[in-house]
């Protein structure tokens, strides 16, 4: 008989949360999971899952979609491309970044990214805030209203002239952050070190691609881990330490959780399958396609990447999906020219590989638990930004938001995915799996076609965030 109550079932899923793996049917209706059983009444639609593994839509709160950039920069991915490529790679919730420039109104950024955002998105999003310019207003208005209106994390940067805040402005930030329970993340690289490391190496006639892992060492990246740390703990404030890199970041972490600190980690695909050699051995330009910051290491790093995900060190997997085409004036090439490795969009694409390569490479290599997967990628990201349980959880009153796993081999191609970008760094890499289905509210995007459903993803307003039992304050 079939149930006129349940718009969808899923069927014979193995069903793998943040905490349990366990076979059952999914009951969906009005978009939301309603039921988990076994042999559910038939529902309006049908979905054999034949016993492959389901996991909750990915979760990736870290990229970055048309972000305003000084010309001739232009990202290639916008709101349309950028969630198509999420949907056929398994995420079904992004939260990119609006941008405050030096001199605008934080609130005017926001609106600014609502018009590029809106009629776009093929999945539901969020807005991280990117604070360039505390001003007073900005500080005792603008930001504490924006938190209550549902934008409940904001990045900090301590390099990039046009963003970087000084010690004096994040203590500022960090203060609005512990009064209104938001969760601040900060890019965390010492930009007087690389600014003196670039101008030596240009000196010398180093300016490759190559030579950006040059100027910004480890001990860069340690330097200003050390001191967010240090900020944070001063205010009495938790702290997010995005796209940590190596050891010499992970062990600032470990000693600051050792001593009772609430820091969180987030690592990124880059520090798993890339190395410094990516950058190029020689002078080749093809080592612009690798360019991001913090550089990616070496293959000891690596190792103490994946180390950190399975023992708890890092809390979130995301992609800092950051989209320049190689072969355009307006990307990697800034005005059809092949420039210092100074002057080079930082930036990789990867909202479409990030789930299959962590599942590939860390379930189905035996890296990690597939638990563990579903943690990193979807509940505690959903968690850190105030979207659980409604994202990231396979649970009654949760979004069905799902995604149907196909564990065949194959070998990704950038000719096969779906973003705006010319290349992948991952080419001729081969994988164990991808999905088969992506399912936002129940509804199929992805089943080895893409379904567009432009302008049906949804603004989502985001809570305070919920990895500590007490939301998140000291």
């Amino acid at each position: 008989m079939t149930d006129p109550g349940l718009d969808l079932v899923v069927r014979r899923a193995r069903v793998a949360t943040a905490s349990d793996t366990f076979d059952a049917d999914i009951g969906v209706a009005g978009g939301r999971i309603v039921q988990l059983g076994v042999d559910l009444p038939k529902g309006v639609r049908e979905i054999d899952a034949a016993g492959r593994v389901v996991t909750p839509g990915g979760v990736d709160a870290h990229c970055h979609f048309d972000q305003p950039m000084a010309p001739p920069l232009r990202m290639a991915d916008d709101f349309d491309t950028g969630t198509r490529a999420a949907a056929c790679g398994g995420t079904t919730t992004v939260i990119p970044f609006a941008a405050q420039m030096k001199g605008q109104s934080l609130k005017a950024a926001v609106a600014d990214y609502h018009h590029r955002a809106e009629g776009r998105a093929h999945v539901d999003y969020a807005f991280h805030l990117i604070v360039s310019d505390p001003t007073p207003a900005v500080l005792k208005e603008e930001l504490p209203a924006l938190i209550r209106d549902g934008y409940t994390s904001f990045k900090i940067y301590m390099t990039y002239e046009d963003l970087k805040l000084d010690d004096g402005q994040i203590l500022d930030v960090l203060e609005v952050a512990r009064e209104h329970g938001a969760m601040a993340m900060v890019h965390a690289e010492n930009a007087d070190c690389i600014e003196w490391l670039t101008k030596r190496l240009e000196a010398a006639g180093r300016t490759a691609p190559r030579f950006h892992a040059h100027s910004r060492p480890m001990l860069v990246e340690r330097e200003a881990t050390h001191r967010a740390i240090s900020l944070a703990e001063l205010v009495d404030v938790p702290v997010l330490i995005v796209h940590v890199s190596g050891r010499e970041a992970v062990e600032q972490i470990r000693w600051a959780r050792a001593h009772g600190l609430k820091v969180y980690a987030e690592t990124c695909p880059q520090y798993l399958f890339l190395t410094a050699a990516d950058l190029g051995i020689d002078d080749s330009y093809q080592g612009a396609k690798c360019v991001c910051s913090p550089p990616p290491r070496d293959k000891a790093n690596q190792e103490i990447i994946w180390d950190g995900l399975n023992d708890g060190l890092f809390t979130l997997f995301s992609s800092d999906h950051a989209p320049f085409r190689y072969d355009a004036p307006e990307g990697k090439k800034p005005d059809g020219e092949e420039v210092s490795f100074r002057h080079i969009p930082n930036g990789i694409p990867g909202v479409e590989t990030r789930m299959p390569l962590l599942y590939s490479e860390g379930v189905l290599a035996g890296r990690m638990t597939l638990n563990r997967f579903v943690e990193l990628t979807a509940t505690n990201p959903a968690k850190a930004y105030g979207l659980h349980p409604r994202k990231g959880s396979i649970a009654i009153g949760s979004d069905a938001d799902l995604v149907i796993w196909n564990e065949r081999e194959l070998v990704l191609r950038n000719a096969d995915l779906h973003h705006a970008v010319d290349y992948t760094p991952y080419e001729g890499q081969t994988l164990k799996a991808w999905p088969a289905l992506t399912l936002i509210g129940g509804a199929v995007v992805w089943d080895g076609q893409f379904h567009p459903r432009a302008g049906l993803g949804r603004f989502l307003r985001c809570g305070k965030p919920t990895l500590a039992p007490d939301g998140g304050r000291n």
